[in-house]
């Protein structure tokens, strides 16, 4: 399973590099607002870090305004990947850069129909939101387990990525699951290393360390 990291802060983004949890970057207007940066910017900037695939979402709505930003922002690196939402522009815009060759993640998704449709568009990369979900009271993972389920019966080259994580158990079910990718904030990746165990076996190992005759 790939690791992309949620978030558009430049620390966290080096930080999960550092411990080899970046294999990409998902990012979206909401958290790049909270940097106080321009978007263009803070794209540049993880692109330099990140080779892997860094996720830019488009803000307009039509298609012919999605595909304005799509090629401005395919035109910056060459990792980028457009961000779109699945609606039905969203999925003709998926269609023109699928013909274009710029790589597409479609966003906010929410059934498995919805997932189909994007593969059929020519979406790179499906983003079904499981925490939103579980938030209504509808199993986020169950959805991901019927996507996987579909394009495997017909052979699409999408790849799966659970998005709105929200916690260890989300990352342990989709891999489980066999997602292909699983898109975290740095606090989620830190916890997935977590365990009391490991805490206080360290905590005993450093302890009897101080008895041993130096």
């Amino acid at each position: 399973m790939k690791f992309f990291i949620d978030t558009a802060d430049i620390k966290d983004i080096r930080e999960a590099a550092a411990m080899g949890l970046a294999d990409g970057v998902t990012t979206n207007p909401s958290l790049v607002a909270k940097t106080g940066r321009k978007f263009r910017d803070v794209l540049v900037e993880i692109c330099d870090i990140v080779k892997g695939p860094v996720s830019a979402e488009v803000t307009a709505v039509k298609h012919d305004e999605m595909m304005k930003e799509a090629r401005e922002y395919a035109a910056l690196r060459k990792n980028i990947v457009v961000k779109i939402p699945l609606i039905p522009e969203g999925l003709k815009a998926v269609r023109t850069c699928k013909e274009e060759g710029i790589k597409t993640n479609v966003t906010l998704c929410f059934t498995a129909t919805q997932a189909l449709l994007a593969a059929k568009a020519g979406a790179s990369y499906i983003s079904p939101f499981v925490g939103r979900l579980d938030d209504i009271s509808t199993d986020g993972m169950q959805v991901v387990e019927e996507i996987l389920e579909i394009y495997n019966n017909y052979g699409f080259e999408t790849e799966v990525l659970v998005a709105s994580v929200r916690h260890p158990i989300h990352v342990q079910q989709a891999a489980r699951l066999g997602a292909h990718i699983a898109t975290c904030p740095l606090s989620v990746l830190i916890q997935l290393s977590k365990h009391p165990l490991t805490d206080s076996g360290l905590a005993k190992f450093l302890s009897d360390w101080e008895k041993v005759p130096k």
